[in-house]
């Protein structure tokens, strides 16, 4: 009997992390055969678990919507992320949640172990977030992309860019990233034929969700990086390649995470896009590269060299006199 209870637990936890399971997969699971698979969801039926089947090819069990929320089944890992997670957004990063998640927060910290419940403490007494503006996200938008992006599920919505120009977008949901105090959409543009970075306080999402699509590799193999080089680059006014003497991989180390790829001319010297919202701040930010360079446009830029370089000469011609 309890071998029986503690697979019933582990076939509630697995039909928790993904929408649907078939036969087989559960079974592969679980270590048993499709019929004792089929006998233990008729288990958790009678216990009050709404668990739908759908019989063919196609077909496979999910939990489906019941009147009373089912205990979440949640390893050990999983709990403390959990944790930190609702006490980032008690913070206010989602708008309209953080009376909800102090509130989801009390109720976790009273049931978790005491090993889990000192590391959840030593992270919130260790760690210190600090406020800044930033557009806030509607919690259902945000929900309504991550399941999306967890079903792999066409999502169409209406879409305003930093123009303000408002239109329809058809993508495959890849991942949600954070940054910041702002949420980002990374999905295969369907129409374009290219991968996209979406800010979702922009976007309005229409249901129900499109066909499910095959998973592609992430951009660049890495979303988290090409996050940062797209938002990053597409707020720039000013932007320049630039020749920097010094091997590759000593500029890498030396520049942000954000900007372009480095890309070596020989063993001395490498090239890069930078840019700034002004050419002075780009001049000024060049200069702290430590590094021998060379620029030739765009014109501001050069002019702004120019103007620094007067200014660094004037302020110490006095120097040794």
């Amino acid at each position: 009997m309890l071998e029986t209870s503690s697979r019933l637990l582990r076939l509630l936890s697995l039909l928790q992390t993904r929408r649907r399971w078939t036969g087989p997969e559960l079974a592969d699971g679980l270590g048993v055969t499709t019929r004792t698979v089929r006998n233990d969801v008729e288990r958790l039926r009678q216990l009050g678990y709404p668990v739908d089947a759908t019989p063919g090819v196609g077909g496979g069990y999910r939990l489906g919507v019941g009147a009373a929320l089912p205990p979440l089944l949640l390893e050990d890992d999983e709990a403390v992320a959990v944790a930190v997670g609702l006490g980032t957004a008690a913070g206010g990063a989602v708008t309209g949640v953080e009376e909800s998640s102090v509130r989801a927060l009390a109720k976790l910290e009273q049931v978790l172990p005491a090993k889990l419940r000192r590391r959840v403490t030593a992270l919130q007494a260790s760690t210190v977030a600090i406020g800044g503006p930033g557009a806030t996200v509607d919690p259902s938008v945000l929900t309504a992309v991550a399941t999306a992006c967890r079903d792999r599920e066409r999502l169409r919505f209406d879409y305003r860019d930093h123009d303000g120009v408002a239109g329809v977008r058809i993508v495959e949901p890849h991942r949600l990233v954070c940054w910041g105090r702002r949420w980002y959409l990374v999905a295969w543009d369907v129409e374009r034929q290219d991968w996209r970075t979406f800010r979702v306080d922009r976007l309005h999402p229409h249901t129900p969700t499109g066909p499910r699509f095959a998973p592609r590799e992430p951009p660049d193999g890495d979303v988290a990086a090409y996050v940062l080089r797209n938002v990053g680059s597409a707020t720039w006014r000013y932007r320049a390649s630039i020749r920097l003497y010094a091997p590759a991989d000593v500029v890498v180390a030396k520049l942000p995470y954000a900007l372009g790829p480095v890309r070596a001319v020989d063993e001395r010297s490498c090239l890069v896009t930078v840019g700034s919202d002004s050419p002075h701040m780009l001049a000024v930010y060049l200069g702290l590269l430590d590094v021998d360079f060379e620029i030739t446009d765009p014109p501001e830029l050069v002019a702004a060299f120019r103007t620094l370089a007067d200014r660094y000469r004037r302020a110490t011609r006095r120097v040794g006199a």
